[in-house]
């Protein structure tokens, strides 16, 4: 264990093929956000990984791990690292994600690494440093080592922390359980979602998250997460070994690499007013037999309010199956209820509903630093629409309810005048009526035995009709 008074002034480098690619420099925010005046602390480098084996919890193999984290100060001031009982430092969850099938799911989570003295390295460029513990210095970084980070006495409970301002107590944990054995407090994951046997294709990443009360207030904290792949090797001392690659990706959240796996895959950001950063993600592909997948992932990067409820519309006449939910269980002590969403399908939309916060405030909500999985099946191919997610905490008076994403949704059942079926009524139709003038077949809109003008004048009356 290291100590401020040990640490202070020692200013050190790691070269980049130690920690992996390093871009961000001071006063460089980058595409995420940030670059506002004031402290900006991001992960400049996901650097190592430890393992800790696994216990059987409830019939099911749970694996505990801890990932390294390097902070960089890239902002224009200097970031205070207070330890306890202040709470003037950073909160560090770590989160594990699978993608699987184009879908990205997050498999397991961590409580947070409390900090408690900041080194002067040079990870991000040159370092002024603050000769102190106490605060990182402008351009500087500051290593924590898996181990340290995997340490149970150092990791607070998330429920404590209130990612939108970055204020939490400066005593953490107070009436919180003691850490389980092994895994308590740790990053969790189940040992079926790494069993090499059973994910053939998949691929891993790992992500990590600094939030700061300072950081926060100077309105810096949209870039605070950065993310890196690993692989899953042998199962020794009780869980697999992971072996990071590539580099660590800056100043992008977890999802930010879902495009990445899957061109396919849109994102979208939303901005709570007063609060936090919502990003979703979707993408549509046809299942070969007349039915569409619909899948959608929703990150909540630092919103207090959370997500308490999500639906997507869907036309007139589309008949929907196979409907699908995925969260991600808090732990060790978290009072969080792990009920999943229920999902439902009726007054024209696919909604889930999680938590009430007026009958639990413990509730399951999309919480920060958290993602949440959402898909179906229907029979009618995709057009634009309008997503809605439900805030779960109530705001200030008002404050908005709900936050809308611009997505793909299924389309209404078509007209017959849509001869091609791709949901819309245009030149395509109206040449393929042409082609079968005065025959019969599907260009016979109205049944009347012949393609003839009063079928042509039903198409033209639906004509651009998009569902």
């Amino acid at each position: 264990m290291r100590s401020s008074a040990a640490f202070a002034l020692i200013s050190i480098a790691l070269p980049a093929a130690v920690v992996g690619h390093v871009s961000a420099r001071p006063g460089d925010g980058g595409v995420a956000g940030g670059a506002n005046p004031g402290a900006d602390v991001i992960v400049g480098s996901i650097p190592d990984v430890s393992k800790y084996g696994s216990v059987v919890v409830s019939g099911q193999t749970i694996m505990a791990y801890a990932i390294g984290t390097t902070s960089c100060n890239i902002g224009t001031a200097q970031l205070e690292w207070f330890a306890q009982p202040s709470n003037r430092h950073p909160f560090i969850p770590q989160n594990m994600f699978r993608h699987k099938d184009g879908r990205l799911e997050q498999i397991g989570m961590s409580w947070g690494k409390h900090g408690f003295t900041a080194l002067q390295g040079t990870l991000c460029g040159s370092c002024q440093s603050s000769g102190t513990g106490n605060f990182l210095g402008i351009g500087c970084s500051d290593p924590y080592s898996s181990g340290l980070n995997g340490s149970q006495s150092g990791l607070g409970a998330r429920w404590e922390v209130n990612a939108s301002t970055g204020f939490f107590p400066g005593t953490y944990n107070q009436g919180m359980p003691g850490a389980p054995s092994t895994i308590g407090r740790r990053l969790q994951v189940n040992a079926n979602d790494l069993n090499p046997s059973l994910n053939a294709g998949s691929s891993y990443l790992v992500e990590a998250q600094y939030i700061h009360p300072q950081d926060a207030a100077a309105g810096n904290d949209d870039n605070n997460g950065s993310w890196r792949a690993f692989t899953v090797g042998s199962l020794t001392s009780g869980a697999y070994t992971l072996t990071l690659t590539g580099p660590t990706v800056q100043q992008k959240s977890a999802i930010e690499a879902w495009p990445t796996l899957n061109p396919a895959v849109t994102l979208v950001t939303r901005d709570v007013a007063g609060d936090g950063r919502f990003i979703l993600g979707y993408y549509v592909r046809s299942n070969g037999n007349g039915t569409w997948r619909y899948e959608y992932a929703i990150q909540n990067i630092n919103s207090d309010r959370s997500g308490g409820r999500f639906s997507v519309p869907i036309g007139s006449g589309a008949t929907i199956t196979n409907v699908g939910f995925r969260d991600v269980n808090y732990h060790s002590g978290e009072p969080f209820d792990s009920t999943d969403w229920s999902a439902s399908v009726s007054g024209g939309s696919v909604t889930w509903q999680g938590g009430v916060h007026s009958a639990n405030p413990n509730g399951n909500a999309l919480r920060f630093c958290t993602m949440y999985n959402f898909w179906f099946d229907a029979d009618r191919p995709p057009t634009q629409a309008l997503a809605t997610l439900g805030l779960f905490k109530p705001g200030a008076s008002g404050a908005p309810s709900a936050v809308d994403f611009a997505v793909l949704g299924p389309a209404a059942a078509s007209s017959p005048a849509d001869l091609n079926g791709d949901g819309a009524v245009n030149a395509t139709d109206l040449a393929a009526l042409l082609a079968a003038w005065g025959g019969s077949g599907s260009a016979d809109i109205n049944g009347d035995g012949s393609v003839n003008g009063l079928d042509l004048t039903q198409l033209l009356a639906d004509w651009d009709a998009t569902p």
